[in-house]
């Protein structure tokens, strides 16, 4: 295994086209993505993103700069597109495929993208927002487009006629991908550099509505390395193969599969739907897996599927956790049954994203890992203090991979970085003597009772550990004696627990503040688009 430099020097690349140049020619025929059962090399992901590229900017005129958003699911239609998109000179701007049309029309007009490629699927939607924004130009994706005949055809027959995928739509004018692919390669040279914006990802950040952060080449490459570096411990480059069921649009996932996994040259295999957790089983039982990332529900979602035992689990060296805090329950269960401990991490979008990492064989429980190299981290109070060791406040990061700030939105940009390149995450956390972060909350999730500071989290590590609980959610209502009081919002492993048999419970883990004084059981939970519980929305 190669081994990294002392110190990562991302300045080796000018730009992610030097990145992608590299993947290309030192992974040539090895299998790069998998999609729908078939495999891209890396040579053809190169070829396919370079013919896409030339259409971009000589049948489509798009220039450097332009904006171009992605609206796909985990099909490999998008490491194609993204991978045009930066030899392009455009900057990526990635969208929730399941987006209604005034989310999408909210990301479209706020980044200014000229163009968009979406999947069929989704262009009801679309059709919506023409002449509310820049969209100029449509590239339209069917799912077989990247299939041999005659398989990709009966896929996209299936999809639109026989199992009424795609809704009626009008969208004149619109090109279509397989079209797009058979233009002459683009070979003009990158004019982008290491400190221009490469990707702008929406969050809703630490304050107010959804923002795009405006992520560098170099953030990105600079995270690369340092993910790379972590990565590497556990998987031998060119030959492991990797389950990418968390959305390429994420964060995370971008930065894991179109980037580290590239530059390693490993595999990675595109789940579009990790909500079918039988279909996710069957891939799992059917394919030699080295590694495997998700969040605390999709994790539990497995644990419950009646043929998880029939997965061979003995070829697995890692699996990854972050977007959401880790039940303790479910990463003991995990490890009980597969032998392979989740690696849990912590990484916000603004940061590229990753920020800490637990090492395998050094994972402290409970605890996000230990920054990644070249990561500065600590904690202040309400008073922008610093604070020592243990003690809980807000975590700020500085580093590399610590976006250039919000597009367009300077106030917001200087609410969250200060002149000291110190950016606010907008999580309570501590910090061990020997670096090990434990983020205990959101700090817009916070409940206070009777001036006493609750974290949800807390409460439903703890609830979670009870045999009739498959997850929970804690949030804060109104209380006319303590201000506020804890309701827990439960879905039951089987048959409802009694709400009283849950206060007990709590009484032999939590202090009477912490307790929750209202407890409702409900079929499920609410979940952003990787499954994160969106205590707002119960809150709302």
């Amino acid at each position: 295994m190669e081994k990294l430099p002392a110190k990562l020097r991302p300045e080796q690349y000018a730009s992610l086209n030097e990145v992608i140049e590299h993947i290309a020619v030192a992974h040539g025929e090895l299998p790069a993505f998998t999609g729908f059962g078939h495999s891209l090399s890396y040579r053809r992901l190169d070829e396919l993103s370079s013919r896409l590229a030339g259409f971009l900017r000589n049948r489509l005129q798009l220039q450097p700069g332009d904006r171009i958003a992605l609206q796909l699911p985990n099909v490999s239609q998008f490491p194609v597109a993204a991978y045009a998109a930066i030899k392009a000179d455009l900057v990526i701007v990635t969208t929730n495929p399941l987006y209604t049309a005034p989310e999408m029309l909210h990301q479209f007009q706020d980044s200014g993208a000229r163009a968009v490629i979406i999947l069929e699927t989704f262009c009801d939607k679309l059709q919506g927002t023409i002449g509310k924004s820049r969209i100029e130009h449509i590239v339209i994706a069917r799912p077989g487009d990247l299939l041999p005949a005659p398989r990709g055809a009966l896929l996209n027959f299936a999809a639109k006629r026989l199992r009424k995928m795609v809704p009626e739509y009008e969208l004149p004018g619109a090109h279509d991908f397989r079209n797009a692919i058979r233009e002459e390669p683009f070979t003009g040279e990158a004019g982008r550099r290491g400190e221009d914006t490469a990707l702008i990802l929406y969050t809703g950040g630490t304050t107010g509505v959804a923002k795009g952060a405006m992520l560098s080449h170099r953030n990105l490459i600079a995270n690369m390395m340092q993910l790379r570096s972590r990565t590497s411990l556990v998987m031998e480059d060119q030959s492991a193969t990797v389950v990418a069921p968390l959305p390429l649009y994420h964060t995370y996932a971008f930065q894991l599969h179109l980037l580290v996994m590239a530059y390693a040259g490993s595999h990675s295999i595109l789940v579009p739907n990790p909500r079918d957790i039988g279909a996710l089983v069957k891939l799992l039982r059917h394919n030699r897996i080295h590694g495997f990332t998700g969040i605390n529900t999709l994790y539990l979602a497995l644990l419950r599927h009646p043929d998880f035992d029939r997965i061979n689990f003995k070829s697995w060296k890692f699996c990854g956790a972050g977007g959401m805090a880790m039940s303790s329950s479910v990463a003991e269960e995990w490890l009980e049954r597969t032998g392979c401990e989740i690696l849990e991490g912590y990484g916000l979008t603004e940061c590229s994203p990753t920020v800490t990492v637990n090492l395998p064989g050094k994972a402290r429980g409970g605890t996000v890992g230990q920054a990644v190299p070249e990561t500065e981290l600590r904690v202040i109070d309400d008073l922008g203090n610093t604070l020592p060791a243990g003690a809980v406040g807000e975590l700020q990061v500085r580093g590399p991979q610590v976006m250039a700030g919000y597009y367009r939105r300077e106030e917001a940009t200087a609410e969250s970085i200060d002149s000291e390149g110190w950016f606010s995450t907008g999580d309570y956390a501590t910090i061990s003597e020997d670096g090990y972060v434990s983020i205990v909350d959101r700090k817009k999730d916070m409940i206070l009772v009777s001036g006493f500071n609750v974290f949800p989290n807390e409460i439903e590590d703890w609830v979670n550990r009870h045999s009739q609980v498959a997850e929970s959610a804690a949030i804060g209502v109104a209380d006319e004696r303590t201000g506020e009081a804890v309701k827990l919002f439960i879905v039951a492993r089987g048959e409802a627990p009694d709400p009283a048999v849950i206060q007990d419970w709590c009484r032999q883990g939590l202090a009477a503040y912490k307790r929750p004084r209202h407890i409702e059981c409900v079929e499920d939970l609410p979940k952003s688009n990787i499954g994160k519980i969106l205590r707002r929305e119960l809150r709302e």
